[in-house]
């Protein structure tokens, strides 16, 4: 009981920081420009075919996950497809 409050502790104190330095570092890089949606379409090829490999490979249903980011990237890199 004592190892697990301990252990969400440094998750959330390891978050926050990451969080922290990912804000400070964007602070002066506001206009970053466009994505590359492309790359986001070529990503959700990837994990779409990644998750649906490793969940039935290992018959694992949280791998699934991994199939629902890469649909969520090939929407976005399909919906933005006249950016490319």
């Amino acid at each position: 009981m004592e190892y697990t409050i301990i252990i969400l502790i440094l998750g959330a104190l390891t978050l926050g920081l990451g969080i922290g330095i990912v804000l400070w570092r964007n602070r002066w890089n506001l206009n970053q420009g466009e994505p590359n949606y492309k790359a986001f379409f070529i990503m959700g090829i990837t994990f779409l075919s990644l998750g649906i490999t490793l969940s039935a490979a290992t018959e694992n249903p949280g791998l699934i996950g991994i199939s629902g980011l890469g649909v969520a990237y090939l929407v976005l890199g399909l919906k933005n497809r006249d950016k490319w």
